[in-house]
Order: structure tokens, then sequence, then C-alpha cells
């Protein structure tokens, strides 16, 4: 007497239509979750952050307690973590059409902040920032001001090419989608290559590295914040 040991052998095809139907749902819905509550992936397309985040490193960002969203659609909601002064965050930007932002939180709601000869103060106290790229502009000023509930400065670690809460005000706490954990892949690729609607230059750039693994900053894979 022999045994079937693959009973799918005796499922129609219906059978086996909606076991693979079922399967992808399952796919789907890990993906919604881990993608909207868990962690993402992100690509840095500016050198605003550099030297800590350069252009073309990919990072894992965490979500966990600080917002909850639906993949692929603006809806999202903040949770109860909330970020502390000098941490990064990822954020909605500012203005509607811009992709995502990613900065350093450097004041927090209550903090008094204020940039003079380009140092920053926070609560008349000079912050130290190891961080920085560069030295101080001279000519910096900014401030005093007073960081409302509810909102937080992000500036970029480097400050002479950074579009920042300088420019464009406060960080609103129900903007912020989460915090880098670590650098999972960098590439050395221009600029362009990462801007949003260029996909074809990113695969070619993603299929280069086969062929020029120079191009991966194999030094800065697994770095984490």
């Amino acid at each position: 007497m022999t045994v079937d040991s693959h009973p799918s052998a005796h499922l129609t095809t219906n059978q086996k239509i909606k076991r693979e139907i079922v399967s992808w749902l399952w796919v789907i819905l890990a993906f919604m979750v881990i993608e909207g509550c868990l962690v993402q992936a992100r690509v840095i397309p500016s050198a605003s952050m550099e030297n800590t985040i350069l252009i073309g490193d990919h990072v894992i960002v965490s979500r966990i307690g600080y917002d909850i969203g639906l993949p692929f659609t603006m809806w999202h909601h903040p949770l109860w973590r909330n970020p502390h002064r000098q941490q990064i965050i990822v954020f909605r930007a500012p203005l509607p059409g811009t992709p995502d932002y990613i900065k350093r939180v450097i004041a927090i709601p209550g903090d008094v902040f204020e940039i003079r000869g380009g140092v920053v103060y926070i609560n008349g106290q000079p912050l130290p920032e190891p961080y920085r790229l560069g030295v101080p502009n001279g000519i910096d000023s900014y401030g005093p001001v007073t960081i409302p509930p509810g909102k937080y400065f992000a500036m970029g670690d480097n400050r002479d090419d950074s579009y920042d809460s300088r420019y464009w005000g406060y960080v609103p706490r129900e903007n912020i989608l989460g915090t880098p954990l670590f650098i999972y892949m960098s590439i050395d690729a221009p600029e362009e290559v990462w801007d949003p609607g260029h996909l074809g230059e990113r695969l070619a750039t993603y299929l280069s590295i086969f062929i020029h693994p120079r191009e991966v900053r194999w030094s800065r894979l697994f770095r984490p914040f």
C-alpha cells in the first residue's frame, strides 16, 4: 500500500487558486503591518545630514511607538513616543508634494533655542555638537525663540547645505514618522539617482554594483545610529 505524502495533489483547480490567493493575502498583510507599524527602508537623496548620513545611504527606520500608517497612502497617526534632543528623525515634509525629510532634533518643546555666531544655545547653554560637519559660521544667528508645545526644531548636520527649521519653521509632533536604526546599504552614486522618479537610473545603479563592487561603501554597512 502506498501513501500519498502530498495532499495538495488532490485539490481542485478552484481550491488551489483559493489557497494561492490566501497565501498572497497573508504576504500583503504582513507587509502592511511591517511597513506601517514596525520598520521602513529609506534611501537618502541629499547631503543635508553629512557626514553622519551620506547621499546613497540606505537606512532602516523604526516606527515602533512613534507612528502608525497605511502604506501607499497619506494616512498615519502619531503614537506615544517622543524624540529626544539630538535624535535623528524621519518626518513628513512641511511643504506639500515634498518627499519625507531626515534631520536631527536640536530643540524640543519648552526649550529656549538660539544661534549666536553659528553656535547653538539651548536654554542659555552652548550645545555640544560632535556630529556637525565643518565649523560654525560666525555670521549665523537665530532667535532666541521658545519651542511651542508639540513642536520640534530640526536641523541638518551639514548646516551650510540644509533646508531645515531655520527656513520653514517647526516640525509638528504629528509629522514625525520614526527614527533610523542602522545603514543596511550605502552606494556611491550621483545625487539625482536617488531623487523620486528616477527609477531607471536607480535600477541601473543597483545592477552596476555587481560589476563595480567598489561603488558600495562597505565600511558603512550595518552602522547603527
